[in-house]
């Protein structure tokens, strides 16, 4: 199974995928609406939280994926919003089909320490954690391409109009989840579900997500965590001075044009 996931892994990366991602972004509903994000950037916990402010259930690992699934797979999805229409998942660069969508950006320098981990549970990379930063930012890691290329086509798509987009801070979610949330839902067209606001944070802490986890095993569950740290600015004790230099040569323009700091510290703000 390792095997022919690193297979598929290499061929993902590649022009290959572009028919399937074609065939996954058809049979939407104008009603319809996305949440769209890099991985690693916390979109599981937003859903989470979500499912249960929208629908007024309990969330799972099971039945968050069902009812707000990935794209391609939203043909089964749950009509929670306004119209019958969907709240869907994608990781995608910007399309034109999410002309109503959530945008959840997180800092690529957490980012890529996320999703190294995540890849090294896989399988899917070694322990050089140089080798693979300097790869998340000047090729791709994944499927989705870089994080610079890959935000900016959700940013330039807000700031021309051509879709209605509403952008989320992952760090500002975290430490203002109540106001966050409410502004999201009123976006969704829902401001009546905000009652249930307080419960789906409560629920949906990081000891709680870990107790989801435990309680349904995730691909990484043997080997480390899906549901890591989460945490907000934890880079600045990990990367190297060296490490943090090469992400701002790559990043610092789209870094300045959402409002991180290169150097100030993010854990005071954030505890």
């Amino acid at each position: 199974m390792p095997t022919l996931r690193k297979i598929r892994y290499v061929f993902a990366k590649t022009g290959v995928r572009a028919p399937l991602v074609w065939a996954r972004h058809r049979n939407f509903r104008p009603s319809d609406a996305f949440v769209g994000s890099y991985p690693r950037s916390g979109s599981t916990w937003l859903r989470f939280m979500l499912l249960e402010i929208l629908a007024g259930q309990a969330s799972g690992f099971s039945n968050t994926n069902e009812m707000l699934p990935d794209v391609g797979k939203h043909q089964s999805g749950a009509p929670v919003l306004p119209g019958n229409g969907r709240l869907i998942k994608t990781h995608e660069r910007f399309r034109a089909e999410y002309a109503k969508s959530i945008f959840l950006v997180r800092d690529p320098r957490d980012v890529a320490l996320s999703e190294f981990a995540f890849h090294r549970a896989l399988g899917l990379a070694d322990d050089d954690f140089d080798a693979y930063l300097e790869q998340f930012l000047r090729a791709s890691v994944n499927p989705f391409g870089n994080w610079m290329s890959h935000t900016n086509s959700w940013l330039d798509a807000a700031d021309s109009g051509r879709a209605e987009i509403l952008l989320v801070n992952f760090e500002q979610l975290k430490r203002e989840s109540q106001p966050e949330l409410e502004r999201i839902v009123d976006f969704l067209g829902m401001p009546e579900v905000k009652e249930r606001i307080p419960a789906a944070i409560e629920n949906n802490s990081l000891a709680r997500m870990k107790e989801k986890e435990k309680a349904t095993p995730q691909r990484t569950s043997a080997k480390g965590r899906f549901i890591r740290s989460g945490s907000a600015g934890g880079w600045q004790s990990t990367l190297t001075a060296g490490q943090a230099q090469l992400v701002q040569q790559y990043a610092g323009s789209v870094l300045a044009r959402l409002g991180y700091s290169a150097v100030e510290s993010l854990e005071g703000q954030l505890a």
